[in-house]
């Protein structure tokens, strides 16, 4: 299994366990972007690893692109699994997907 694979599998089973939390940015982009928690979790469940960033320099993070239910796409940028709870660093709705 890739690394990216790994930590999009692992960033999936916290999501699943509720091992996630919000930063104040992603709290407001949510609120801002009418993206509830539950779509969140969707665009989490079905979505890519579109982007990596492991030197950022609050930590490593990604980006993972997904659809809710609806069909919504989502970008969500958190970060990676090794922390015990995933934080949302920022949140997303696009207009297309890349």
């Amino acid at each position: 299994m890739s690394d990216r694979k790994f930590i999009l599998e692992e960033i999936r089973n916290k999501f699943v366990r509720d091992e996630f939390e919000f930063s104040k940015h992603a709290v407001d982009q949510s609120i801002l972007r009418q993206i509830k928690v539950y779509e969140i979790k969707e665009a989490v469940a079905n979505g890519q690893l579109i982007e990596d960033y492991p030197t950022d320099k609050y930590g490593p993070s990604c980006l993972i692109c997904g659809l809710t239910q609806t069909r919504r796409p989502i970008h969500i940028q958190c970060s990676y699994p090794s922390r015990a709870l995933i934080k949302i660093i920022t949140l997303c709705k696009q207009t297309h997907l890349r």
